[in-house]
Formats: C-alpha cells, sequence, structure tokens
C-alpha cells in the first residue's frame, strides 16, 4: 500500500533529516527551520505528520526524542513522482519529456542518466 503524499516542505525536511539523522526537534528547528522562518513548534509538527506518514520514526535517546528517516527521500521522490503522473498527466510521460525537450536544460549527466533508462527501458521491453 503506498505512503500518502507529501508536500515540499516536508520532502525537504525529509531530505535534511537523511543528511543529518538522528535528530531532536530543536536541532532541526535550529538548523532547518530557521534557515526558512518555520518556528519549532512548526517543525515538530511537520516531523510528527512525516512520522505519521510512515516516513520518519523516533527514539527516545537521553531523555529526548531523536528522528530519523524509515524510508529516505529517494521513496518520497518516487512516490511523489508517482502520483504526478497518475493524476496530473493521466498515466501519461510524453508531455513530461514534451516540456523538458521544450526547456532544453538538462545537463549532461541528467541527459546521459535518462539515456540509460531509455535503454533499461527498451531491454525489459525485449524481455517480454
Amino acid at each position: 500500500m503506498p505512503k500518502p503524499s507529501i508536500g515540499d516542505q516536508e520532502l525537504a525536511l525529509l531530505h535534511y533529516l537523511a543528511e543529518h539523522e538522528p535528530a531532536s526537534v530543536g536541532e532541526v528547528a535550529t538548523s532547518f527551520g530557521e534557515a526558512r522562518g518555520l518556528a519549532r513548534s512548526t517543525v515538530l509538527t511537520m516531523m510528527e505528520r512525516l512520522r505519521g506518514k510512515g516516513y520518519v520514526r523516533r527514539r527516545q535517546a537521553g531523555g529526548m526524542y531523536r528522528y530519523s528517516t524509515a524510508t529516505g527521500p529517494g521513496e518520497a521522490m518516487r512516490q511523489a513522482v508517482d502520483q504526478f503522473v497518475e493524476k496530473t498527466l493521466a498515466g501519461s510521460v510524453s508531455p513530461f519529456v514534451a516540456w523538458m525537450s521544450e526547456k532544453a536544460q538538462v545537463s549532461d549527466n541528467e541527459l546521459a542518466e535518462l539515456e540509460a533508462l531509455v535503454n533499461q527501458l527498451q531491454s525489459r521491453r525485449k524481455e517480454k
């Protein structure tokens, strides 16, 4: 069963936490929250929402809760892309690829990754 979707700010917090885990709410509020103008209570609410959605877990250590990622930002990003493609693009990635070709702001590394993914897709289709 897929996890509930998360917003941009929650995804940013998940990325931050993945790089700084385990962390207390106070640590995250100071480093992540203050830079974004978020109060400690807002950071706590976001972290608890992410925990409720299954993206973050917490353990009590030294009289305080320490939070860490349960799945990592990669899974959250994949689910966000899946929901975007299904809901916004009606299941077709063609509009997104057309948009990318119009923007033409794809780095050489990204283009190489895209080519590798296309090759992987073609290989999978030949296997079927």
